[in-house]
């Protein structure tokens, strides 16, 4: 009798560590799949300067920008995120003759180009850091 408890346990014993080894290599692979490599191409594209966990919303690395990009909390923007100190169109970025314009969309908390508050349309530089609320990007024009 006791020989086939301890059998039976063994068995159970030899899955769950199994089970344990399936799930760290899932979590892995989870991991991996989820960096986004920096894009390629000859466009555009603002980064995110903060870590992503510790932001309490979803957010990602890399946005391009192609023709416009808005971002705000509601859900026709480009760009959602939310946050309640961001306005539901915050802000907007337009192409304009291979030339990046950024225009604040009368948000409460404003929009900051290089911790400068801006009232109009400012024209973005290659490194330019963009900050709304706790989030801060950098454009990136190639």
């Amino acid at each position: 009798m006791f020989n086939i408890f301890s059998l039976i346990f063994k068995y159970i014993f030899i899955i769950i560590i199994y089970m344990f080894i399936f799930s760290i290599i899932r979590l892995i692979y989870l991991d991996i799949k989820g960096i986004n490599l920096t894009p390629t191409g000859d466009f555009a594209y603002l980064k995110l300067l903060n870590r992503k966990d510790t932001l309490p919303f979803k957010i990602d690395e890399y946005y391009s920008i192609k023709n416009v990009l808005s971002l705000g909390r509601s859900g026709g923007n480009d760009i959602i995120i939310k946050d309640p100190y961001i306005s539901k169109k915050h802000f907007k970025i337009v192409e304009d003759e291979k030339e990046f314009f950024i225009e604040d969309l009368g948000s409460a908390n404003g929009t900051f180009i290089n911790d400068e508050r801006i009232e109009d349309v400012v024209k973005l530089n290659n490194g330019d850091r963009i900050k709304i609320s706790n989030i801060e990007f950098i454009f990136v024009n190639r």
